[in-house]
Formats: structure tokens, sequence, C-alpha cells
């Protein structure tokens, strides 16, 4: 996989943002779906994006779907880099922000 870095929007920031304040480790992409409010065709684009770059990791739900009684659950889980990502990303933010409040005062 390349490491393409992936253009950071807001449904982006969202989406890290569920997986890094998660209290679970992992997340499947209906539960980041509800916390983000986003449409599937927004969201798995953004999950792949972010795996592609290596800042999320996924994996198939252990399990047989006819024990599960549903299909199995595809979980994802932010990396140590996609977590850098996210930090790094709100910082810029907040500093451009803080710049904009400040000079319309």
């Amino acid at each position: 996989m390349s490491k393409e870095v992936p253009r950071i929007t807001e449904q982006t920031l969202k989406a890290l943002g569920a997986l890094v304040g998660s209290a679970s480790e992992e997340l499947s992409g209906a539960e980041i779906a509800r916390k983000t409010k986003q449409q599937s065709g927004t969201l798995y684009p953004i999950l792949i994006r972010l795996e592609v770059a290596q800042w999320l990791e996924s994996r198939w739900e252990d399990g047989d779907p006819r024990e599960l009684g549903r299909p199995r659950r595809r979980l994802y889980k932010v990396t140590a880099l996609g977590r850098r990502a996210f930090k790094d990303a709100l910082a810029e933010i907040s500093q451009v922000v803080g710049e904009v409040a400040w000079a319309n005062l």
C-alpha cells in the first residue's frame, strides 16, 4: 500500500475523531457512521483512503455469520501514524482559527 497523504476534510476529521475518541479500540463502519452522521457513500471511501495511507487498519470480525445471527462486520482502528496525523491536523486548525479570531477582534 502507498502512503499517499489523504486530504484532510471535515468528514475525514470526523471519521478519525470517532476512532481516536472511542473507548473501544475498534469500531465497525456502521458505528463510525452513527457517530459521525455520515452516509456510507461518503464514509467508506474515506475509510479506504485512510487505510491506504496506513492511518487506519481494518479486519473482518471473527465468527461465523450463522452463529452471530448477522453478517460479519469490518472493524477499523486508528494506527499510531493516523493518531499523529489527527493530532497535527487539529493543531493546525486550532492555530488558523486562533489567528483568524484574533485578527477579527
